[in-house]
């Protein structure tokens, strides 16, 4: 049976029907290359061509991946992933790995369930997370507390918490706030999604001083179903504008720094999140994909893709919970990826028991 707190499904549920008729190094650590123990599948074309190692990374004995959400790459190039630890569990839902795939470390017991978006930003001489927590684990056993949004260094430790924006008055109770992802302003300030609560936008000065909120429930321009995924665009030769993965309606939109509507973009089917590299916009798509845009904003490549392998993945939904069902260099629901200093990617995937893959770059 569906969870019913499981927003995703939910909204794959929604679309199916519709997606389904259009249907670094070198000394990297993987528990498994492929089934068959021999070369990686080589994914793409031209100079977007990877070798795909699923199952990257030397998971410890007390970490036991659930539904991967969030990656991120510090400066030092350590990776970052967040999972989607039952509430009942005593599970870390931040795992540290370094480039190799080794394990450096983890925390995050407390964000059970809630384990979601990750992004790095520097402040001054230092790095610091902010984490997107859809829910938090109640502490009496009772129905799950609403979400928050956090910033603690790379080691977890807490700097400020955010709860649910009463200022807004869009709230009329603190549980429908489900915040997913965040975005970085030029000014220091940041923007966060509430993608699987109200569908609004919420900015923050650098002081995490609430500003402002826009968006809202529909399908008209300016309005979301799902704003999971959110990004400063601020690739060369443009202006920085915000774009944001209005999932459930299949679309990117852009808006103004202080959040007025400017251009909607197609090409996408379910976008989950966001990467820039140069002039490169990389897209996870929780419908079996990985997308690569140019600085057009045209398509350059969809890893991964398959029309027949995206109808089976979307029929019933049942393959994230069968691996045994899932085929090297495929995916299944790309949540989040990122780029690398090197141009590699890492994908982590909606899957039940979560699955991280690294896109080594070859060409």
């Amino acid at each position: 049976m569906a969870d019913p707190l499981d927003p995703q499904r939910r909204d794959f549920l929604k679309s199916a029907s519709a997606v389904a008729a259009t249907a670094l190094t070198s000394n990297f650590f993987v528990h498994a290359s492929d089934k068959a123990g021999t070369k990686p599948v080589v994914i793409g074309a031209g100079e977007f061509t990877y070798e795909c190692h699923h199952n990257w990374g030397e998971v410890p004995d007390h970490i036991r991946w659930h539904a991967t959400h969030g990656v991120a790459i510090d400066a030092a190039g350590l990776i970052y992933i967040t999972h989607r630890a039952p509430f009942n569990s005593n599970i870390d839902t931040t795992v540290t790995f370094d480039p190799s795939g080794k394990f450096v470390r983890s925390f995050g017991k407390q964000w059970n369930f809630g384990g979601h978006g990750i992004d790095i930003r520097r402040d001054g001489n230092e790095e610091f997370l902010y984490l997107a927590i859809t829910t938090t684990k109640p502490t009496d056993g009772s129905k799950p507390r609403p979400g928050l949004v956090t910033k603690t260094t790379l080691k977890g430790e807490q700097i400020w918490e955010l709860p649910y924006p009463k200022e807004s008055n869009l709230y009329d109770a603190p549980e429908k706030y489900s915040p997913t992802n965040i975005a970085f302003a030029p000014d220091g300030g940041f923007y966060v999604a509430d993608g699987y609560g109200s569908n609004f936008i919420h900015q923050y000065d650098k002081d995490a001083q609430y500003l402002r909120s826009f968006g809202g429930t529909g399908d008209e321009p300016g309005k979301f179903q799902t704003p999971h995924g959110i990004w400063l665009d601020n690739r060369p030769g443009r202006d920085p504008l915000l774009i944001i993965a209005d999932r459930a309606n299949a679309r990117l939109q852009y808006f103004t720094l202080d959040g007025k509507p400017v251009s909607i973009v197609g090409s996408v089917s379910f976008p989950a999140h966001f990467d820039i590299q140069g002039t490169k916009l990389l897209i996870p798509d929780l419908h079996a994909r990985i997308s690569i845009f140019d600085e057009d904003n045209n398509v350059i490549v969809h890893l991964g893709y398959d029309p027949k392998w995206t109808e089976q993945v979307l029929d019933g939904f049942t393959m994230r919970e069968q691996p045994e069902r899932w085929e090297n260099g495929k995916f299944i629901h790309p949540h989040d990826a990122c780029f690398d200093a090197q141009g590699n990617i890492y994908v982590v995937e909606w899957v039940a028991t979560g699955r991280v893959s690294f896109l080594k770059k070859v060409a």
